[in-house]
């Protein structure tokens, strides 16, 4: 019985593109939370999402990860590197070694580490170009993940959130939808009863022509590619001054 989750990570575990109350996001992290709380006595449940957007690994690693092992919970999901990865130069050998020394701190202290590959980024325009990068980094990953004797979120398999619809009008982060279906399929992996199949198909959706797809690509490099790819090369974090948004494991 699981009775106590950390999450650790960036804006993908955060839940950036799926807008909660209050200003704070939701995302797959505090859905599967909802799930896992659904399965033991109420009020026994403690949970504390440690993500912060834009961090890079080693950032993680600083801040977040002596926070979860401290906490001790019976559950961490680790989902770091991305933002690693998709910097210009970065070699994925490198950061793969610096996760695995990760996974190992974390493994010494939690009951189970589940950790994530990377999404498959064939449909995205730009990002499709770091598509072997990408695959080069979940290889790695699987490799530490069968080492260490942790289950694996294989986002990359998961083709339902390769639709449209399962993205931010960014197409760099999840819709609410999207980060549904990741915590369904997160459940599934910690071997739980989900009430919906995050495999489902999607509802038939009205062709759309050439020029308008032109037209939404033109747009969102304009509102969202140029601005992303100029932090990066300016080495900004989007994410700096953002605190956790749950220091502690708490009830629901």
């Amino acid at each position: 019985m699981i009775r106590s989750y950390a999450a650790v990570g960036d804006s993908f575990t955060e839940g950036v593109g799926d807008p909660g109350p209050g200003g704070h996001f939701v995302g797959w992290a505090d859905r599967l939370a909802v799930l896992l709380d659904d399965r033991v006595p109420e009020h026994t449940f403690r949970y504390a999402n440690l993500a912060v957007r834009g961090k890079l690994l080693d950032q993680i690693v600083a801040d977040q990860v002596p926070r979860a092992r401290e906490l001790a919970p019976d559950v961490v999901t680790f989902c770091a590197g991305g933002n690693d990865i998709i910097r210009p130069g970065t070699d994925p050998d490198d950061v793969a070694e610096r996760f695995e020394r990760a996974v190992r701190d974390l493994t010494s202290a939690a009951g189970t580490v589940m950790l994530a590959t990377g999404f498959d980024t064939r449909g995205v325009p730009v990002l499709r170009h770091l598509r072997g990068k990408i695959a080069t980094y979940n290889l790695h990953l699987r490799a530490v993940a069968d080492r260490y004797g942790c289950p694996v979120l294989d986002l990359w398999s998961l083709r339902t959130i390769q639709d449209r619809r399962a993205w931010d009008p960014d197409r760099l982060h999840l819709s609410p939808e999207g980060h549904t279906r990741v915590a369904l399929r997160a459940a599934q992996v910690l071997g739980l009863e989900v009430p919906a199949d995050p495999d489902q198909p999607w509802p038939p959706e009205p062709p759309r022509g050439s020029l308008e797809m032109r037209r939404d690509t033109i747009h969102w490099a304009r509102e969202y590619l140029v601005p992303w790819i100029g932090r990066r090369l300016r080495g900004e974090s989007s994410g700096d001054n953002v605190e956790a948004k749950r220091p502690d494991l708490l009830p629901l």
